[in-house]
């Protein structure tokens, strides 16, 4: 991988600043969406990461019932758990005046999932695509959705060839068996976020951006590397 994406870098030295900045920005583009499309899709990532953020986006201003909010990956557990990405969304974005936007999760009530695939795919036919934002987080292993070293199906998840828009992942780094965007459907987005915070993930993004070491299999290389959508990097330490 030669060669980059358009990668733009925001660097803050407060994360509470990145925060309101950043959902700033991303509710402008919500906004639009809906004068534009009368409607509108993010898809964001779990952990924590992000939590300063969904609460910060959960109190901007806007149609919110004309939005609909996903993930980029789930932990194939209920929500009931305290490892549920959807559980932190709700808890966190889904308050305040965001409280009337839809959500629409990746986990459904069957024991693998596989066997929730069905299900999980007619769900997200309804979100249609392109997206209008996607919101990427990063491991210090060098994941991102679930798209972990060592996967399964790592190569077919990454593959923006395959055709799959979701893809069941297990990786010895994952903990529980996960389902993920594959990365064409993360690409296929109007405007793509890496948010991640902490010096050690910002040495592992730029290993992985010039191929250091480790950092020349780290899966977000993928990421780094497409030329599909311009990419903006989030980042406080």
């Amino acid at each position: 991988m030669p060669d980059t994406a358009d990668i733009t870098q925001h660097s803050f030295t407060d994360c509470h600043a990145l925060a309101k900045a950043f959902a700033e920005r991303v509710a402008g583009q919500l906004r639009d969406a809906i004068a534009t499309r009368d409607k509108a899709v993010i898809a964001v990532s779990g952990g924590s990461t992000p939590k300063h953020f969904f609460e910060q986006l959960s109190r901007q201003t806007l149609d919110w019932a004309r939005v609909a909010v996903t993930l980029v990956d789930e932990r194939w557990v209920p929500e009931t758990s305290d490892r549920s990405n959807a559980r932190l969304v709700k808890s966190l974005l889904l308050q305040r005046e965001a409280a009337t936007a839809q959500f629409v999760p990746l986990y459904a009530d069957a024991p693998t999932p596989e066997a929730g695939l069905p299900t999980v795919k007619t769900r997200l036919g309804a979100l249609g695509q392109p997206f209008d934002v996607v919101i990427l987080g990063m491991g210090s292993d060098g994941h991102t959705a679930s798209f972990f070293p060592g996967g399964d199906r790592l190569g077919e998840a990454l593959d923006l060839h395959s055709g799959q828009r979701v893809v069941p992942m297990r990786a010895e780094g994952a903990g529980e068996p996960r389902i993920t965007f594959s990365l064409p459907a993360l690409l296929d987005t109007r405007a793509l976020y890496l948010h991640i915070e902490g010096e050690s993930k910002r040495e592992v993004l730029n290993d992985a951006r010039i191929g250091h070491a480790k950092g020349a299999s780290y899966p977000i290389r993928a990421v780094l590397a497409q030329h599909q959508v311009p990419l903006s990097v989030y980042w406080c330490p």
